[in-house]
């Protein structure tokens, strides 16, 4: 189990700035996930295939389609810097 050293180490790692309360229910919430990864790990899986999904679905995604954006304009207009059709962006790879 986790205890609150742990925790305050851990917040501290992370750059977190914890009070105690917060460090103690941290502890507790994390205690508490641990017991039910525990009780999860009772149950016989053996005979259970490893799956990515509880139903199966198939192709979940929509199909992508090209098509001109009909406000181009105002999101453009919108844009700190642009250059004709374009936004303007600053040089970030190689060279000056």
């Amino acid at each position: 189990m986790i205890d609150l050293d742990q925790v305050r180490k851990v917040a501290h790692l992370a750059r977190l700035e914890i009070t105690a309360d917060e460090a103690q229910q941290l502890t507790e919430q994390l205690n508490s996930i641990l017991d039910y990864v525990e009780q999860l790990n009772e149950l016989d899986t053996s005979d259970i295939e490893p799956t990515t999904r509880a139903i199966e679905v198939s192709n979940i995604t929509r199909t992508d389609e090209l098509k001109p954006f009909a406000e181009r304009e105002a999101i453009l207009d919108c844009a700190p810097a642009r250059e004709d059709d374009f936004f303007k962006v600053p040089k970030i790879l190689g060279g000056d």
